[in-house]
């Protein structure tokens, strides 16, 4: 398990004897390195390892965008969404540190699972748009909402200048273009505060402020990575996916599809030809049990070249 930069203890005062052959030079302590329960093969509020052999509970486990813990789905205070339906979490403990992103989850996050009360025992869950909670939340905004239009029409009629010939000219209201906050507009209006893990979809990060004041409650926070798209498990994941088929990838065969098919067959058995010779080179310093030295290298390389060099020579080409 490797938390969010984490950087290797080889050459500190961990490992007394072992220097570090990356970065020699190191200071004693890695102050960057956060070691919670997960290092110690223990993840969840649970505390419980995995796979758990006495949890006869089938559960998904969700990592939180921001401790980096893993949780049980039953564990969040919340059930969860379809997998589908949600690309992070962010857990209650990191709701409560990151106090600023209910503000945020009352527009963009997904809701969670309800249960109905009757088909509880059954286990079955059913998803609704809001709960009863959100129904009043929504209320409130909608009045909220319609008293600041209901301002804002008045002020426009007010500043609306009069077709009277006896009016004096009205006096023009100017708004100041100042970076605005958009934390501070979800602030304003009415949210819904809850003791439970939030979902979120694939683009919510795009959508937090990044104004002055927000880069630096971030940065208190130790959180500045939430607005790093590439800090995603989704970009991690098609990283890693792409690393993989880069190292999956035969140079022999990128060559040979750059090519065409007269040339993919000299290449090939140009390769046969030098396979087959090595091959049957080397096997006599085996048979020896001598050492192949860098000069019977270079010896066969040149015979295969003036080999090579006289087959060529020998061919002979007819026009038709």
């Amino acid at each position: 398990f490797l938390s969010r930069n984490f950087r290797c203890d080889c050459g500190n005062s961990k490992f007394k004897n072992l220097q570090c052959k990356l970065l020699p030079e190191k200071s004693k302590v890695n102050s960057g390195n956060k070691y919670n329960d997960n290092f110690y093969g223990l993840y969840c509020t649970c505390k419980r390892p995995y796979p758990d052999p006495e949890d006869e509970i089938p559960d998904e486990m969700i990592q939180c965008i921001v401790c980096e813990d893993w949780f049980h789905g039953r564990h969040l205070g919340a059930v969860p969404p379809e997998s589908g339906d949600f690309h992070e979490m962010v857990c209650q403990a990191c709701m409560s540190h990151c106090h600023f992103l209910w503000a945020y989850a009352s527009q963009f996050a997904v809701p969670a699972l309800t249960k109905v009360n009757s088909l509880e025992d059954e286990g079955v869950v059913l998803k609704v748009e809001e709960s009863e909670e959100q129904k009043k939340e929504i209320k409130k905004e909608d009045g909220v909402e319609q008293q600041e239009q209901k301002e804002e029409k008045q002020m426009e009629q007010f500043n609306e200048p009069s077709t009277s010939s006896g009016s004096a000219c009205p006096e023009v209201v100017t708004k100041s273009e100042g970076p605005v906050c958009k934390l501070k507009e979800l602030q304003s209006k009415q949210f819904l505060k809850k003791d439970s893990a939030t979902f979120w979809p694939s683009n919510w990060r795009s959508k937090l402020c990044t104004c002055a004041d927000c880069l630096k409650m971030y940065s208190e926070l130790e959180v500045q990575f939430l607005t790093d798209e590439c800090d995603t498990v989704l970009a991690y994941e098609n990283k890693g996916t792409s690393d993989q088929e880069t190292e999956r990838r035969d140079p022999l065969m990128d060559t040979l599809n750059s090519m065409n098919r007269v040339q993919q067959v000299e290449l090939i058995c140009e390769y046969n030809d030098l396979k087959t010779e090595l091959t049957d080179y080397l096997r006599r310093f085996a048979d020896e049990g001598t050492v192949v030295k860098r000069e019977d290298i270079q010896h066969f390389f040149e015979e295969f070249q003036s080999r090579k060099r006289r087959r060529t020579n020998r061919m002979q080409y007819y026009c038709s």
